[in-house]
């Protein structure tokens, strides 16, 4: 029996490696993308049932689509695709940086945008095919701090309804818009401990429920476009700041 295979990007560390085993445990075989993470990549393919690693500078529009194009030649069985990868890094709305934006916007949006307009044309794999978009609880609660990230994030959120009206029948496009999971950024212990409770459940929420997330959309059961948010209801808060700042504040 042929697994179904998923491409995961940015799946050799965090959130996406996570995700990645999840799947390698319900059956499928992962391709996992990375850009340097080389040893971290191999490691985790290792561990894996069946697992292959790719390469691919995600900031060359033109590589990404023939990664793509790639996999559904070779892997007749290719039925997901989760943009997963992404550049997170500091500007804010009274300093935004032109460098850290245009990268942002490449990587965080355009290239999952190409990329799932190539999965969409060329993939043949049995029903249902989906394209799952990772975008962020930012998109509903936003703040001035990392302005560009979360900018890219509102970008990559708009085109998973393009894309389902685009797909109509022959596919799903799903976004998971997670909240705080794992420490980022220059978070110390305390601060993380703190700041992944900032949500209307006082919760730490856990990776494995972006794991089961990806899973879920996997099937197909959810309507065409919609976004599962895995925040503990942060999204639904109205927060100055990110929470990063606004646990190290309170300390």
């Amino acid at each position: 029996m042929i697994k179904p295979a998923v491409l995961i990007t940015g799946s050799a560390t965090r959130i996406g490696a996570e995700i990645a085993k999840g799947f390698a445990g319900a059956g499928w075989h992962v391709v996992i993308h990375h850009l340097t993470s080389h040893e971290e990549a191999d490691a985790l393919a290792h561990s894996l049932p069946s697992a292959e690693v790719v390469s691919c500078d995600l900031s060359d529009n033109q590589a990404a689509k023939r990664l793509i194009e790639d996999l559904t030649k070779r892997l007749p069985s290719f039925r997901c695709l989760v943009n997963s990868a992404s550049v997170f890094q500091y500007d804010n709305a009274a300093q935004i940086d032109p460098g850290k934006n245009r990268q942002a916007m490449q990587v965080n949006a355009l290239t999952p945008a190409l990329m799932a307009q190539a999965f969409l044309a060329h993939a043949i794999g049995e029903e249902p095919l989906c394209a799952i978009q990772v975008t962020d609880m930012k998109v509903e609660n936003p703040n001035p701090d990392f302005f560009s990230y979360t900018m890219s994030k509102h970008a990559l959120a708009a085109t998973i309804d393009m894309f389902a009206m685009e797909a109509g029948e022959t596919a799903r496009i799903y976004g998971i818009a997670p909240g705080a999971i794992l420490a980022s950024h220059d978070q110390t212990e305390g601060e993380t401990e703190t700041s992944h409770r900032m949500n209307l459940l006082g919760r730490k929420t856990r990776v494995e429920e972006i794991v089961d997330a990806a899973l879920f959309l996997s099937t197909g059961a959810l309507k065409s476009g919609s976004t599962l948010f895995i925040d503990s209801g942060q999204h639904l808060l109205s927060q100055p700041r990110d929470v990063i700042y606004l646990a190290r504040e309170g300390e």
